[in-house]
């Protein structure tokens, strides 16, 4: 049994965790050590004002004027990977981060996995960070299963899991 630990919008949570008076406003993170400065993240508000994740920073803020641009913010990153390390080993021994914001835990013992992964959920919600678990029987389904999580999914039939999910669904992680 896998379960996989996702931080949705890794690099805006790191960037905004510790300024809850944003959360209200549009606001993208910047990908200073692309080429070519893009947009890397945006919000739900900044999206739905017609910004998009890889625009040029002038394009999103000719879109909305009130996009408020934060650059990449490496130390929250590493801290904010750090609090998700700890949390998974907290669950079992055996973890491997698969990327930013992501983590993929292996259970020996199984008793319990779905009250485990809403306790690490809410002890994460405690430290400001937002976080969502799929469980199941392979890796691959668990991150899937992660990113359809609302916080947490266990999916006991992959086959019933998986049959609906649209194509684009394999471009996750």
């Amino acid at each position: 049994m896998f379960a996989t630990i996702w931080l949705p919008k890794f690099y805006l949570q790191a960037a905004t965790r510790h300024q809850p008076e944003l959360r209200d406003e549009a606001i993208a993170v910047l990908d200073g050590e692309a080429t070519k400065a893009v947009l890397l993240e945006i919000n739900d508000k900044a999206e739905r004002a017609g910004v998009g994740a890889g625009m040029a920073p002038s394009q999103g803020l000719a879109r909305c004027l009130s996009l408020i641009i934060k650059a990449r913010a490496l130390t929250q990153e590493q801290c904010l990977t750090d609090l998700l390390l700890e949390h998974a080993f907290s669950l079992a021994p055996f973890v491997e981060a698969t990327g930013r914001g992501t983590c993929v835990v292996q259970f020996t013992d199984w008793r319990r996995v779905t009250e485990k992964a809403h306790d690490v959920v809410e002890r994460l919600a405690r430290l400001d960070v937002i976080a969502r678990v799929g469980i199941a029987t392979n890796a691959d389904t668990s991150l899937l299963a992660a990113h359809a999580a609302t916080p947490v999914l266990l999916v006991e039939t992959a086959l019933e899991f998986l049959a609906p999910l649209p194509i684009e669904t394999l471009a996750v992680g």
